[in-house]
C-alpha cells in the first residue's frame, strides 16, 4: 500500500488513523494462546454438559487452573456455550372479573380464539363470539390468521346485525390488547372486560361453548380446506342456537330460552 502511493509507513498510519505500534505488533494466534482454557472447559463439559459458566470456572480453579474469570468467560462466550438466561415473563395485572350472568341480551358478549389443523397439517384459527345473556353463538370466524383488523371487521358486522353490546369479556391475546382493537371499543363506547391471565374460569361461558364446538365439530371431522371448516362451523352454530338443549338454560336452546325481538333474516356468516 505504501509502495503504490509512495507514502512512508508513518505517514500512511497517520492518514488511516492507525497507531504505528499496532502496525508493528505481531499477530496473536488466539486459538493457540487459549488452548489451555479451551481444553479445561471441554474437559469439564465432557463430564457435566449442563453446567453453566460459574460452575465450570469454580471447578477449574479447584483443579488448579490459574486462568482468571474474565479470560475464561471470553473463551466461554467465543465457544458459544453461554446459555440463555431464563427471565420471568411479565404478567399483565388485571382486576378480577366476576362471572355474573347478564339478565338481558346484548349486555355482555364473550369472545375467544381456538386453534386446530387441516388434514394436511396446515393450522387454522377460529374466532368464537357468544352473547352471555342467552348463550347464543353469534359468530364462528375461520381463518389461517385472524388479526386485530379482522376482529374489528367481524365485530362491526355483528353490531350491524345484532346491535351493540355494553361490554365484551375477553382474554389478553395480542389481537385483543392491540391499540387498534381497544381504540375501536373506546370509539363505540364498549367496555372491555379483560380477564386475569391464567384464569379462564373468569370467561367460563365462552370456554364451555368452545368445549362443545371442539367435541362436536373440530374433533369429529377432518377438513381439507378452510371453506369446509367454515361451512361445518356455520351448520353447527345454527343447530346449537335453534335446536341443541342447554342444561343451564332449563334444557332449552338459546333461541327459545330468550329470543331476540327483531332479528334480521339475512345471515352474517363470512368465509
Amino acid at each position: 500500500m505504501t509502495t503504490c502511493h509512495r507514502l512512508s509507513k508513518a505517514r500512511a498510519c497517520r492518514v488511516v488513523g492507525l497507531s504505528r505500534t499496532a502496525l508493528y505488533r505481531p499477530k496473536v494466534n488466539w486459538l493457540e494462546r487459549d488452548k489451555g482454557v479451551i481444553d479445561a472447559i471441554n474437559a469439564t463439559l465432557a463430564k457435566r454438559p449442563r453446567w453453566g459458566f460459574w460452575k465450570i470456572f469454580d471447578r477449574m480453579r479447584l483443579d488448579g487452573h490459574p486462568f482468571n474469570h474474565k479470560r475464561v468467560h471470553r473463551v466461554y462466550c467465543e465457544m458459544k456455550l453461554n446459555m440463555k438466561r431464563r427471565t420471568k415473563k411479565r404478567v399483565i395485572t388485571r382486576p378480577r372479573q366476576p362471572l355474573d350472568c347478564p339478565k338481558e341480551i346484548n349486555e355482555t358478549w364473550s369472545l375467544d380464539f381456538m386453534r386446530d389443523t387441516l388434514y394436511d397439517g396446515r393450522p387454522f384459527r377460529t374466532l368464537n363470539v357468544i352473547d352471555e345473556g342467552n348463550r347464543e353463538g353469534l359468530r364462528i370466524e375461520v381463518g389461517t390468521s385472524i388479526s386485530a383488523t379482522r376482529v374489528v371487521r367481524v365485530m362491526n358486522e355483528l353490531i350491524e346485525f345484532y346491535g351493540k353490546p355494553e361490554a365484551i369479556r375477553l382474554d389478553n391475546g395480542p389481537e385483543l390488547t392491540s391499540e387498534f382493537f381497544t381504540d375501536w371499543a373506546k370509539e363505540h363506547g364498549i367496555e372491555l372486560r379483560f380477564i386475569q391471565p391464567g384464569k379462564p374460569n373468569q370467561n367460563a361461558f365462552i370456554e364451555r361453548f368452545n368445549k362443545s364446538f371442539r367435541d362436536e365439530v373440530l374433533d369429529a371431522h377432518l377438513f381439507n380446506t378452510l371453506s369446509e371448516a367454515q361451512e361445518a362451523a356455520e351448520s353447527w352454530l345454527e343447530d346449537y342456537n335453534e335446536h341443541r338443549p342447554h342444561e343451564s338454560l332449563g334444557r332449552l336452546p338459546p333461541a327459545i330460552f330468550k329470543p331476540r325481538v327483531c332479528k334480521p333474516e339475512t345471515s352474517t356468516s363470512r368465509l
